[in-house]
Parts: C-alpha cells; sequence; structure tokens
C-alpha cells in the first residue's frame, strides 16, 4: 500500500528489527522518517541504506530510559521539520525470568524500558500533537500482554500495562483529534528473538511485520495484530476461563 500523503513519522527502537523493517518501509512509501535508537553507528547505517527510497531517514540518537533526553529529541524533531505527523513507539526488549528465579531487578529493567520509555515519549510527545490537533500515536506491545506465559513474568506484565494504557489514551484522546492505536505482534525474526532457545510459532520475517504494521498505522482499527493465525489462538486463550487456559497452556507451552 503507498501513500498518498507524505508525513513525518517518528521511530523509536529503530536500529534493528521491526523498528528498522518499519522506517525502510515508511521511507520506501516517501515519509520523512525519524529513527531514534541508542546506537548511532546502526542509525547512520540505516540512513545509508535509505538512500535510494523516495522517502528520507534521518537519524536521532536517544536512549528512551533518560527523560530529559526524550525532551530534546522531540523538541529537536519540531525544529527542524515542524510537526510530528505521526508516532511509532517501538523501543523495547525482552528478558526471560522463570518465575523459579524471579527478580525485581529484572522487573524494573524491563519496565525502565518497556513502560517508562514509552511513558516519556508519550508525555513529550502528546502536548505538541494536542497543539497541532491531529497526529497519530502507536505503541508497540505484544500478544503476550494478553495473558500470562511461562518465562515471561517480567515482559509480558510490561506489554499488558501498555495495552491498557493504549485503551485509556484512545479513549481520553480522541476528542482531541489524536489518533491511538495498540502494535500486538507474534513472534517476529529479529535479533532479539534470535536469541530465543524454544520453537515459536507462527514465526514470520520483520518486512512482513513491517509491511502489517504500515498498513495498520493507515486504518481504522485501533489493534493492528498479527500473523493472524497466531493472533486468533491468543485471542481465544485471553476469553477461556482460568481452569481451562492453565491446563491447556501448560500443555502446549506456547
Amino acid at each position: 500500500m503507498k501513500a498518498t500523503k507524505s508525513n513525518v513519522i517518528w521511530i523509536t527502537g529503530a536500529s534493528m528489527g521491526i523498528g528498522k523493517a518499519l522506517a525502510l518501509e515508511l521511507a520506501d512509501q516517501g515519509h520523512t522518517v525519524i529513527a531514534s535508537a541508542r546506537s548511532r553507528d546502526k542509525l547512520s547505517a540505516l540512513v545509508e541504506e535509505s538512500r535510494p527510497l523516495p522517502g528520507a531517514i534521518h537519524a536521532y540518537p536517544l536512549d528512551v530510559t533518560c527523560q530529559q533526553s526524550v525532551n530534546d529529541v522531540v523538541t529537536a524533531i519540531q525544529n527542524d521539520f515542524s510537526t510530528i505527523d505521526q508516532a511509532v513507539l517501538n523501543a523495547g526488549t525482552f528478558l526471560p525470568m522463570p518465575g523459579s528465579r524471579f527478580s525485581a531487578d529484572v522487573i524494573k529493567q524491563q519496565f525502565d524500558l518497556n513502560v517508562f520509555g514509552v511513558s516519556y515519549c508519550l508525555e513529550a510527545l502528546i502536548p505538541v500533537m494536542k497543539q497541532q490537533k491531529r497526529g497519530l500515536l502507536a505503541i508497540n506491545a505484544s500478544l503476550a500482554g494478553y495473558r500470562g506465559l511461562p518465562k515471561s513474568a517480567a515482559y509480558g506484565a510490561t506489554k499488558a500495562a501498555l495495552i491498557n494504557m493504549a485503551e485509556c489514551l484512545k479513549l481520553d484522546l480522541d476528542p482531541y483529534g489524536l489518533d491511538v492505536k495498540v502494535i500486538n505482534p507474534g513472534f517476529v525474526k529479529t535479533p532479539l528473538t534470535d536469541k530465543n532457545d524454544f520453537t515459536m510459532p507462527f514465526l514470520i520475517e520483520s518486512k512482513q511485520a513491517a509491511r502489517l504494521i504500515s498498513n495498520g498505522l493507515v486504518s481504522r482499527k485501533f489493534e493492528i495484530r498479527f500473523p493472524t493465525v497466531f493472533a486468533g489462538i491468543m485471542g481465544f486463550l485471553k476469553r477461556l476461563p482460568y481452569r481451562c487456559y492453565f491446563a491447556l497452556v501448560k500443555r502446549v507451552r506456547i
């Protein structure tokens, strides 16, 4: 799906995986993409890779866990481009944590990046978009936020928090002309998931994920979820009574 209007789109966590693939996809559609991540070298390589594309990618290095840095980057984007039409808050990570080795430090690490990193971006962006009286905020959560899964007490909790946060913001920001979406991917092949030591059902490539997200951004749907079959399975599990859910997940180990 090709874009009919060029937008200024900010993507966090854009140096690899879904974020990188989405930045290239949107630049290929002619958009101006602001790519943020901690790695300056990877962002520079992304900018070079994008040069033949119709749109452009501009690198704004950032650690989203530093609130002042987030504020500075949002201000810089406004100064340089006069607008932020869309933001895809994608930066995040996964740290496995079996319940038998529960660690409050792992919980904190996950929430610092996955939840507070998104929150700092939202706090900086919402006043900008309210003043513009338009804008799209897309929060990258996960199907893992639907229900508890093995070894995911930290990660799943952050993603459940983001889903709930997006639902609340959708209700609160609609009157201001702001659109809010939540992105709930399943397993996507990225450098992060390459570290997993278990079989990942319905694994898809990051380019396919990027295409599905870009299509979802221009749709009227609140939730962008994929792949279809796995999302359907997780949606079914979400509705099961606890007794049935726990018995099934213990058997299939999704």
